[in-house]
């Protein structure tokens, strides 16, 4: 038994009545279908007017927006024989992935100190340190700088332990170095120790200041002293960065033309120039990747 309904619900009950006669007199004409469509259109006036017996229960609460993967989770750790060597050859993709969120970090495991015949390998490499740490912060990148001299990065296990510890520090999800074949010792060496290093820093029984650290990819860089054999396997569009990344890197002043006779502004504007037409966009940067890694696995035949 419902109790006699209070004053506040006749307006409602009157408007369910109003409904309801015309509906009936419809389907008294036209047929049982219809009696079935009134009674569902009749029922909600006639449940607004019902006075509840009970507390009303709260709606049910909305359900959270459904979470992305967090952007802090990608680090990309650039590793270069020298200071300038990845700023020039990787710098734009280091802008693009900041904007997008990502930390970026460059390791110089020199200074390339002995690059200016004018000053002596102690003021150059202060001059180089200066302007490595200028240029990163253009890029929205830190900066860290290794304990080797210029042209004398020694390939060995202590250098392996050295790089795969500062992998293991960083927790980079992407690393970028030189190709494996250079006119420069020190690019050599750089890729042996980093592609070794990558393994090592995977290892638990491989001891170093930090812990374990994997699921590293590698990309390698285009440098014009590692030509020989370099095949572009991946571009990035960087055309959003391209202007940014050319004001950065021409902080330091071999860029500029007026230590070494070799244009690197122009060579690597260039160069990006050609990768975006190749690319279909206004600026590219590309990278080659190990052998093992170009291989494409398909299900159906095109």
């Amino acid at each position: 038994m419902f109790a006699t309904p209070s004053r506040r619900y006749m307006p409602v009950l009157a408007i369910g009545a109003l409904l309801g006669a015309p509906i009936r007199a419809i389907a008294a004409l036209l047929g049982a279908p219809v009696l079935a469509i009134a009674a569902l259109l009749c029922a909600p006036a006639v449940a607004i007017a019902q006075p509840a017996t009970a507390a009303a229960q709260p709606a049910p609460a909305a359900a959270p927006p459904a979470q992305t993967s967090p952007v802090r989770d990608r680090v990309v750790l650039a590793i270069g024989a020298h200071a300038g060597d990845m700023e020039l050859t990787t710098g734009a993709v280091l802008v693009k992935a900041k904007a997008q969120g990502a930390r970026v970090v460059l390791l110089h495991l020199t200074l390339g100190e002995g690059g200016n015949p004018r000053l002596s390998p102690a003021d150059y490499g202060a001059q180089k340190r200066r302007e490595a740490e200028a240029v990163a912060a253009a890029l929205g990148a830190e900066v860290l700088f290794g304990p080797y001299r210029d042209g004398e990065i020694p390939d060995t296990d202590e250098a392996r332990r050295y790089v795969a510890d500062v992998i293991r520090q960083v927790k980079p999800t992407l690393v970028l170095t030189h190709w494996r074949e250079s006119l420069h010792k020190d690019h050599i060496a750089t890729h042996r120790l980093v592609t070794d290093a990558v393994l090592l820093a995977t290892l638990a029984g491989v001891v170093t200041t930090h812990p374990p650290h994997r699921g590293v990819s590698v990309w390698f860089a285009e440098n014009w002293e590692d030509a020989p054999r370099f095949s572009p396997y991946i571009y990035v569009d960087v055309s959003d960065a391209f202007d940014t990344w050319r004001k950065a890197v021409a902080q330091y002043e071999f860029v500029g033309g007026t230590i070494s006779s070799f244009p690197y502004l122009q060579y690597y504007t260039g160069l990006a120039a050609m990768r975006g037409a190749l690319a279909r966009k206004a600026h590219a940067v590309a990278f080659d990747i190990d052998s093992y890694g170009k291989r494409r696995v398909i299900g159906e035949i095109p």
